[in-house]
């Protein structure tokens, strides 16, 4: 003997009694039937969507709106945090930096502390290469700004770099043509220089600069050799407006004692940099004459902590995007609830009919639940079109910003719209599913 099954035409609105097996329903039947009413209430949804149009829309407005905010910030936040990273990936990650002011500040420090102190010299560096084992290389680099010149072109603004040769060792430059200070040239004081791409293209348009020379704040240099370009950014120009001088050559032009200076300390392989900073502690601080009590007057940096620093700027931000776009996605929530109300009210006597013939309760819910979930998806899938559409518009019209949108912000959306279709749906779905089928085929 066969059993009854109830079968609903979509087109006509009737339902039919047809005979099934008699059999319990196994694992594929059951798979089968999940897909079938995964497909039912993606239907259902759409329907809905095409017949109401405007309501619809409007209902889901609040959705699309929350995903469409969060979506947007969270590739605008995330093509900020890798383009300031990006900024530090020419330092290495085993490298401290011993400079005037630290990096990050304490909250309760005083900033004029900071401001008396006194910057490291070419001369701490020179001491500090044979008192640090643990070291690979000690550079020196400070800087200033200066005007290129040659003939009737100029550059102005170049942002100049002074370095003993082992800067090399510590930052990755990338030189695209020519090469870097030979050690004679560092002794002799050669003027000779490496510059960017921006002055390669004011001073020497369409030439080789290799060997040609151009003058610095009234001083010939020798070019040999060539930065690679690395382009704007919202953030600065990278190396592109950089000239950089031997440390040597730089003593003749300009006075170390008022400008901002660096000594870069690479560790040896093998030794990790919490070892290197206390022996550049320890050996730093009796060459700054410090009392055993007195506290450093200097600081030790590494990019970790600027890393860390934006890691916890744009977490901070992330909390924000959250906090406002949660209260957008609430409203959609009641909004797609209150079309879930409505699809439950023109639907009773069919969940009458479905319950009399043997429907259960987790069915019914599991139907309404699929629908709500439908709709949302259905909104989040037009809010994040509209997300692509705004990154591909922003990275056509910015040269100096490239908005970037992760696959894993684009499921962030859609999950979103699973857990807002779940709380809209439940109500709505609990409803249907606790329906007395008597009363509810009455209802017709």
């Amino acid at each position: 003997m066969g059993r009854s099954m109830a079968v609903w035409d979509r087109r006509s609105g009737e339902i039919s009694l047809r005979q099934g097996p008699a059999q319990t329903a196994g694992p594929v039947v059951l798979e089968h039937m999940t897909r079938r009413l995964f497909a039912e209430s993606f239907i259902q949804a759409w329907q809905a969507l095409v017949t109401n149009k405007l309501r619809t829309l409007l209902s889901l407005l609040g959705v699309m709106i929350g995903i469409f905010m969060i979506t947007a910030v969270f590739a605008v936040s995330d093509s900020l945090e890798k383009n300031l990273k990006g900024i530090f990936s020419s330092v290495r990650s085993d490298v401290l930096f011993v400079e005037k002011m630290p990096w990050t500040f304490s909250s309760g420090y005083p900033w004029w502390k900071y401001a008396v102190r006194k910057d490291p010299t070419l001369q701490d560096a020179e001491l500090l290469r044979e008192r640090l084992p643990s070291a690979r290389t000690v550079a020196f680099q400070t800087g200033n700004m200066a005007n290129l010149e040659r003939g009737s072109s100029s550059f102005q603004g170049a942002r100049m770099g002074a370095v003993t040769l082992d800067y090399l060792d510590a930052i990755e430059l990338d030189i695209e043509q020519g090469r870097f200070f030979s050690p004679r040239e560092m002794q002799t004081a050669s003027p000779v220089a490496l510059i960017g791409q921006d002055i390669v293209n004011r001073l020497f348009p369409g030439e080789d600069p290799l060997g040609k020379s151009c003058t610095l704040d009234g001083r010939k240099l020798r070019i040999i050799g060539v930065i690679a370009q690395e382009g704007t950014s919202i953030v600065g120009e990278g190396s592109d407006d950089l000239v950089i001088i031997p440390v040597t050559f730089a003593q003749q032009l300009m006075n170390f004692r008022a400008l901002k200076a660096s000594i870069l300390i690479r560790a040896k392989e093998g030794v990790d940099l919490e070892t290197l900073r206390g022996e550049v502690i320890a050996a730093y601080r009796p060459l700054r004459r410090l009392h055993p009590r007195d506290e450093n007057d200097f600081a030790v940096n590494e990019v970790e902590m600027l890393t860390a620093f934006i890691d916890v700027l744009f977490g901070r931000v992330e909390y924000g995007v959250w906090f406002i776009g949660a209260f957008a996605i609430l409203i959609g929530c009641f909004s797609v609830a209150n079309i879930m109300f409505v699809s439950v009210k023109e639907r009773t006597p069919l969940i009458g009919v479905q319950k009399a013939l043997g429907a259960k309760r987790s069915f019914v819910l599991a139907q309404f639940l699929t629908e709500a979930v439908a709709l949302c998806l259905i909104g989040a899938i037009l809010a994040l079109l509209a997300v692509g559409l705004l990154v591909i518009a922003v990275n056509a019209l910015s040269e100096g910003f490239a908005l970037m949108l992760g696959p894993d912000r684009f499921l962030l959306g859609l999950g979103i719209a699973v857990v807002s279709g779940i709380i809209a749906g439940l109500a709505p779905a609990l409803q249907a599913a606790r329906m007395d089928p008597v009363e509810a085929m009455r209802a017709a």
